[in-house]
């Protein structure tokens, strides 16, 4: 206190009336409980909708004779999980959405049963538009559309792919395995292996073959727990 009483005698003798203390320990406090403000999320909504006018607009993604035109990917862009088909089917193709015929319907179906909703997840095509009479797209039609389905992946950037079917699958590895053999199984995105890879059944051929609904669900029951470990 004497000390302070000194150092207020000197301070008045060389002109100084009055000495403010300032509490930094105050400020401290305030700018713990100031909020931080998170950096605005990457709008991957704009992002997708800036890629499907650039594949319009290119026409490097082979369009086939018969389609109408291109049917995008769709859902939310930051789901954890997104699931690839091989083609837009004749519904989609009419409607420009993808797994709306039956199949799409039984998809819906099986996945509210294992507890997942349709628009939580984000539904994709290897291929934007129908082939002729809905076969199988070539290699190289694949290919042509490849750099957009990497495109897609990457700017939704998933924690796990699920293929529904062989031919998905084979869009997505870059290579054919039998799907009897390797369904149930996971692989390493092959450009991210952050990023899971789940092989199951088509639903389209669940429709044709009831006997592997079974297996079906049991894979996509798999999805929250494989979601959970990543």
């Amino acid at each position: 206190m004497r000390k302070i009483q000194a150092t207020l005698m000197a301070l008045s003798e060389i002109g100084f009336d009055a000495l403010y203390i300032v509490d930094n320990s105050l400020s401290e406090s305030k700018a713990q409980e100031a909020p931080v403000k998170e950096a605005p999320k990457e709008d991957k909504k704009k992002l997708l909708e800036e890629l499907y006018k650039k594949i319009e607009k290119e026409k490097t993604c082979v369009l086939y004779e018969g389609a109408s035109g291109y049917v995008f990917g769709e859902g939310n862009p930051y789901s954890p999980v997104v699931f690839v088909g091989e083609a837009p089917g004749e519904e989609e193709d009419q409607l420009k959405r993808p797994f709306v015929g039956r199949a799409g319907r039984y998809l819906n179906q099986k996945l509210e049963e294992v507890g997942l909703k349709r628009e939580e997840v984000y539904i994709t095509n290897v291929v934007k538009s129908r082939p002729p009479n809905n076969r199988k797209p070539t290699p190289k039609e694949m290919q042509s559309c490849l750099p957009y389905l990497k495109k897609e992946i990457e700017i939704i950037n998933p924690k796990l792919i699920v293929c529904l079917g062989a031919t998905a699958l084979e869009g997505i590895l870059g290579k054919s395995l039998p799907i009897t053999k390797h369904r149930g199984q996971v692989f390493d995105y092959p450009y991210n292996r952050k990023i899971k890879v789940l092989l199951t059944y088509h639903p389209a051929y669940i429709l044709r073959n009831p006997g592997a609904e079974k297996e079906f669900v049991e894979d996509l029951k798999k999805i929250k727990e494989l979601l959970s470990n990543l």
